[in-house]
């Protein structure tokens, strides 16, 4: 390529053109006769190509749902935990007692929650797993403080603290998210699993006076939601 020289608004530049004696370059490449040709195209490779395609794709619409289907967090409660107690004083004794450890973490694993459960056996009953670290358990906890209290003197709520590497943690999530029940500790996640049938968190357990029992996998999306559930579960005839 030589350059000549032109003008363009007052302006000098130079333009390329061609040199007549200069030969078109070949790539390196094509010289070469040791490369390995190409593979044809059949039927069957064009369909795994299209099936991995197809595998990619609904893999990036199931992600973007997934993300756009996290619940908002339930706005957490302003009542203090005195204020709770004081709301619902004069429950039934069983009842009582839970409001009476309300946002304690309690020791003896399976064996003490079995126990627990058994003495309320015939009340209604909600039980709920949750843990530290699990965001849908922050998004949904609001929704239990406010429930636990609206129908805490009908209903017993105990919470499950499950899969925590720390008492410490559970402890400061309790102290943020203070509720009218008390936690059983469950390091292990045994005691969880063997409750909820569910190594999922958070998963909420509903039993009635009857004995029926129904299970929730997944955060609430709201108190109402919650209740509606409590209600229906918990305080309705047996759900088989």
């Amino acid at each position: 390529m030589v350059f000549t020289p032109c003008a363009y608004h007052g302006y000098r530049c130079a333009r390329r053109t061609p040199s007549p004696t200069a030969p078109a370059r070949r790539p390196a490449w094509a010289d070469r006769d040791d490369l390995p040709p190409l593979r044809a195209m059949t039927p069957r490779r064009l369909w795994i190509g299209a099936a991995t395609l197809a595998l990619v794709a609904l893999l990036v619409v199931g992600l973007v749902q997934l993300a756009g289907s996290s619940p908002a967090p339930v706005a957490r409660s302003k009542l203090t935990l005195a204020q709770m107690r004081a709301r619902l004083a004069g429950s039934p004794g069983p009842l009582a007692a839970l409001h009476a450890q309300a946002s304690e973490l309690l020791p003896g694993g399976l064996p003490a929650l079995r126990r627990r459960l058994k003495a309320l056996r015939g009340r209604p009953l909600v039980v709920n797993k949750w843990a530290s670290w699990c965001v849908p358990c922050r998004a949904e906890f609001g929704a239990f403080q406010r429930a636990s209290v609206t129908l805490g003197r009908k209903v017993a709520f105990v919470g499950i603290d499950s899969g925590d590497t720390s008492r410490g943690a559970a402890q400061a999530f309790l102290r943020s998210f203070p509720v009218s029940y008390p936690s059983y500790y469950d390091h292990s996640g045994a005691a969880g699993g063997a409750i909820t049938d569910s190594a999922f968190t958070p998963v909420t357990v509903f039993f009635n006076a009857t004995g029926g029992q129904y299970i929730r996998q997944g955060p609430y999306p709201s108190e109402a939601k919650l209740e509606a559930d409590v209600r229906r579960y918990a305080l309705g005839a047996a759900h088989a």
